[in-house]
């Protein structure tokens, strides 16, 4: 795809908030249970570190409070083989990580996420504390609008260094990843609009494409209108079916080069976590792409990676690229199949 640069000392870059996960131990609710299982994510994150588990090179750019949490998440990231050279670290008062409690549901009951995460460190990150080299570093820049929603602070600078990479030559990943909790439709409608004419890579919701972002018509007109009207050059449309909070359907839709790709579902997939399932299709994209493959191939890992998601805790995608071509193979054999790998 000429529009990727061929060669840059990390394949993919993104930038975005680490939080601490709390979560109660199997299925029981928050408000129950005496102990948390202590975790961490956030949605850019969980992309970077399932694109680099993959096989490329990645890193992140965020905030961290210079504290014994901070350090925890500090070595996460590098536990999700995801590079801390642009880790800005917070040694103010007022330093904080932000934090989420997730309930895993069983239904009737469905899953639950509480916040806690105003005025985090990353909310301070001003431009002038990320190297200037940065944007002579990657291949992709991937944000979420969840970065644009979290304070002016953090907007401006997301959007500068938006701007800057593109002027250096790098492509733009961008997840809308709307929050109905973090702003207002009409506020994140006028913000993302202002971006998407530098977007190349474009991950939007068919849901989100038609509340939040007022289009009308069919997915396949939506999704092409993105390219029409803001030049965005690849749209992917998740298409995920909730069965039971245990039970998904899930695949996704891309528009490319004036066509739409599309494979057969991963069926009843059995849920553990679902928690950054939706990154984890879009680490598989980006892997696909910065691979050289096609974009059949993007979507195909895409759309594994994301299914082995659902089956693991955690909101973090640990898979290697050998058992998502064996899941991959699975998905497109007939017939009788080994019960195990061994």
């Amino acid at each position: 795809m000429d529009f990727i640069k061929e060669s840059a000392e990390f394949d993919l870059i993104s930038f975005g908030e680490v939080m601490l996960r709390l979560s109660p131990p199997d299925k029981d609710k928050i408000s129950q249970s005496e102990i948390f299982e202590k975790n961490c994510g956030g949605s850019e994150f969980n992309v970077a570190s399932g694109a680099a588990n993959l096989g490329i090179r990645s890193a992140i750019v965020t905030k961290l409070p210079k504290n014994k949490l901070g350090h925890f998440v500090a070595r996460r990231i590098r536990y999700g083989s995801v590079s801390d050279d642009y880790v800005v670290w917070d040694t103010s008062d007022d330093k904080r990580l932000g934090i989420y409690y997730y309930e895993s549901g069983v239904y009737p009951r469905k899953s639950a996420v509480v916040y806690d995460r105003a005025n985090a460190s990353v909310c301070s990150l001003y431009l002038s504390e990320i190297p200037r080299d940065i944007y002579e570093k990657t291949r992709i820049f991937h944000i979420s609008s969840i970065s644009l929603a979290l304070g002016q602070t953090l907007r401006e600078t997301a959007i500068e260094m938006i701007k800057r990479m593109k002027e250096h030559g790098v492509a733009i990943s961008f997840d809308v990843n709307y929050r109905a909790t973090l702003w207002s439709e009409e506020e994140a409608r006028g913000v993302i609009k202002e971006i998407l004419p530098l977007v190349d890579i474009l991950f939007v919701s068919e849901e989100t494409s038609r509340r939040m972002m007022q289009k009308e018509g069919t997915l396949d007109e939506i999704m092409k209108s993105y390219s029409d009207e803001y030049g965005c050059k690849i749209v992917a449309t998740t298409r995920r079916e909730v069965v039971s909070p245990t039970k998904h359907n899930f695949g996704s839709r891309i528009y490319f080069d004036g066509n739409f790709y599309e494979e057969p579902h991963y069926k009843n997939i059995e849920v553990i976590d679902r928690v950054g399932s939706g990154d984890a299709y879009v680490a598989g994209v980006l892997y696909g792409i910065l691979s050289g493959g096609s974009i059949e191939d993007a979507m195909s890992y895409g759309n594994a990676l994301s299914a082995i998601k659902n089956t693991v805790s955690g909101d973090m995608s640990i898979s290697s690229i050998d058992e998502v071509l064996s899941v991959i193979n699975s998905h497109k054999a007939t017939g009788i199949q080994d019960e195990m790998v061994r």
